[in-house]
């Protein structure tokens, strides 16, 4: 991927930086990282972030070229979701989040209308639009494990009123479009997503997230009463009983994306326990941590795992492991992210745990890692069936 993908083609390259550069990704990183401690003391949405990524022109780096965007591929992604979670993941999260309906809209989404595909992403070049699926319900929870929605679409003369209540929206301060999950009013309820415009009326936010970790991402309640939307934002309703077919692409971009949010956060964790062996010089010892063989085996056991994460990232961003396999990417990278900053925790002690330091909070952004879908159950459940059902003779 080069910066010509995302040049204008009246832009003045003489001095343009590409942002795709380790140089420009490191900034990146250290900018970041810089107010992350801020945005999770505060609850504060990281906006600045958002228009730094804006400004890169980095937010529709996914979205298909026929549709005005940079068609980036899944290394490409990859190496920008790890230098932005590096620094602050809820920003990271919000920015997977975009690159995955980017993807998409010409695979799964294809059967959106052409037009509303478009708009995405010429907003998303112009204004820096943010487009994320609204799906969990406060009775439901995650639909992945079945279930109606509670949120109803009704038909108007004009098209669709739209009512009911989303819970963990991540990034909903910030977002242009939400493709809300809910039922037709229908004697035969149909299913899918409505495309909502920020500027629809009859709809709010309540700041009801106050979560352990990942406090910067705004994922609040998002009520909508009577909302109205064009006909043309159903996006392919279907019967419930008729679930679309996977996506072959997804399959792999999501877990690959979302498992690098939480590797590069225990990356941070890893850094900073290492420079804190360094600087931590106890008067009984007269010389650093960093000296003692114990802590040394200690991080050398961190960055066994780590290691394990980034041949398991890039080999599945590579296509070295398919969409059958990807999910169990997914959950390895996740717990050995987990277990790495739990070890730098254990040594490190009451500074490690101390508000003051920012491994505290790597520790408590990494254990979301475990709460995307699919779970760790349903990850293991499935590849068990599969093992059992490929040595099962047909009778």
């Amino acid at each position: 991927m080069t910066a010509a993908l995302l040049r204008r083609p009246d832009e003045d390259t003489s001095r343009r930086v590409d942002p795709l550069s380790p140089e420009a990704l490191a900034a990146l990183t250290s900018s970041f990282a810089a107010t992350a401690d801020r945005h999770d003391r505060d609850g504060s949405f990281p906006f600045e972030n958002i228009a730094a990524l804006k400004d890169a022109g980095l937010l529709a780096l996914t979205a298909p070229k026929a549709l005005g965007g940079q068609g980036a591929d899944l290394p490409t992604a990859l190496a920008v979701i790890r230098a932005v979670a590096r620094g602050e993941p809820a920003t990271a999260l919000v920015l997977a989040m975009q690159y995955l309906f980017h993807v998409s809209l010409e695979g799964s989404r294809a059967g959106w209308p052409e037009a509303a595909k478009r708009q995405i992403v010429e907003t998303a070049l112009r204004e820096g639009a943010l487009i994320n699926a609204l799906r969990v319900e406060p009775e439901l929870g995650t639909p992945a494990r079945g279930g109606l929605p509670a949120t109803v679409a009704r038909r108007t003369a004009d098209g669709w009123s739209l009512s009911g209540r989303k819970i963990y929206a991540t990034g909903s301060v910030a977002l242009t479009w939400m493709v809300v999950w809910a039922r037709t009013d229908e004697d035969q309820p149909r299913v899918g997503g409505f495309l909502v415009h920020r500027a629809a009326p009859n709809w709010r936010i309540e700041e009801t997230w106050d979560h352990t970790g990942l406090r910067a991402s705004a994922s609040h309640d998002v009520v909508f009463d009577e909302t109205p939307i064009p006909f043309e934002h159903a996006l392919s309703p279907a019967a419930p009983d008729a679930p679309p077919a996977p996506d072959p692409v997804l399959g792999v971009w999501t877990p690959v994306l979302q498992s690098a949010i939480y590797d590069a956060v225990a990356s941070a964790g890893r850094d900073w326990f290492v420079d804190w062996l360094i600087e931590r010089k106890p008067a009984n010892l007269g010389a650093s941590l960093s000296t003692l063989p114990r802590f040394q085996e200690l991080v050398g056991g961190i960055d066994a795992l780590l290691l394990q994460n980034r041949v398991l990232l890039d080999t599945a961003a590579a296509g070295g492991i398919g969409a059958a396999e990807a999910s169990l990417v997914k959950h390895l990278v996740t717990e050995n992210a987990i277990a790495a900053v739990e070890k730098a925790i254990a040594a490190s002690g009451n500074p490690g745990l101390s508000r003051h330091n920012a491994l505290q909070r790597h520790y408590r952004d990494v254990l979301c890692g475990r709460i995307h879908t699919p779970q760790a159950d349903v990850i293991l459940t499935s590849a068990g069936r599969a093992a059992v059902a490929s040595r099962v003779t047909p009778a």
